[in-house]
């Protein structure tokens, strides 16, 4: 059982910036993938950031790369996303995923709002 801790959402003007964290517990492996997926009101799920643990890789969604970066603290699975020049199509729940390629495991945050509004 995987539990989270996330933190940093909130409201922010169009070009503002907004840094969110997200850290894990519990029994996590060594090779996982740990990230950010945002949902907006009537759309799907989609990537945001994510980063590989063995890989020591990130990948971005289209529509956040150069404005969102991705971070993980070395000590433990914790996770950062700042994003830069937040755009009002980035007003969704973001949600802290944790994907352990060991166990199978697939566990999600209860999620955290970012609005972007003028």
């Amino acid at each position: 059982q995987v539990q989270f801790v996330e933190s940093g959402g909130g409201l922010v003007q169009p070009g503002g910036s907004l840094r969110l964290s997200c850290a894990a517990s519990g029994s996590i492996s060594d090779d996982y993938t740990m990230g950010w997926h945002r949902q907006a009101p009537g759309k799907q799920r989609e990537l945001v950031a994510v980063f590989f643990s063995a890989a020591q890789t990130t990948i971005y969604g289209d529509s956040v790369k150069g404005r969102f970066t991705i971070s993980k603290d070395n000590a433990n699975p914790t996770v950062y996303l700042q994003m830069l020049n937040l755009k009002l199509e980035d007003t969704a729940v973001y949600y802290c995923n944790l994907r352990d390629w060991r166990t199978g495991g697939d566990s999600w945050g209860q999620g955290t709002q970012v609005t972007v509004s003028s």
